[in-house]
């Protein structure tokens, strides 16, 4: 499968994904991307003391965080980024992770949910390189390709919360 063929799949399964299936895929994966050990290598001299316990704040309180909230902190975040550029990847992905997961809460955009499957793909991507012609053939990038269908393929959710859901205000 080519890179194309991939993110038409994932647009596909998003689309016809119910609620409650797109909803547990959003919590898992957002979990997934702002998990601490992305956190580890950012230098000290890439945000300020502020922003980085914003994210920290952020990241750990994740399924739990209203909208408002998490904007207030992502804001905050924001304001505290030191380097124009070569922000560190797993900074950079958390970041991403929860601005996409911010708008989601607030907008209900499934598109967002499409952004943190392309994010969580990256990641992966970040650690293997897949090759974009042949994109699954590495076992991670087929494992993290899987969890995503497993999620969202039809009927996936049934009966299967997550624990820390929390309807979002």
């Amino acid at each position: 499968m080519n890179y194309s063929e991939f993110e038409a799949d994932i647009l596909r399964l998003i689309i016809e994904a119910t609620d409650d299936d797109v909803r547990v895929f959003g919590e898992e994966t957002v979990t997934r991307l702002v998990r601490p050990d992305l956190l580890r290598g950012a230098a000290d001299d890439e945000l300020t003391e502020d922003a980085r316990a914003a994210l920290t704040t952020a990241c750990a309180n994740v399924l739990t965080i209203s909208a408002a909230e998490l904007r207030d902190e992502l804001a905050t975040i924001h304001d505290g980024i030191l380097v124009d550029e070569d922000l560190d990847n797993g900074v950079l992905t958390a970041i991403s992770a929860l601005a996409h997961w911010q708008s989601y809460l607030e907008q209900n955009r499934r598109g967002e949910l499409y952004e943190l499957a392309i994010r969580s793909i990256e990641d992966v991507d970040h650690e293997v390189s897949a090759d974009l012609d042949d994109f699954l053939a590495t076992p991670e990038m087929a494992a993290e390709y899987e969890r995503i269908r497993r999620l969202l393929a039809p009927g996936a959710g049934h009966g299967r919360r997550n624990p820390l859901h929390v309807v979002q205000e």
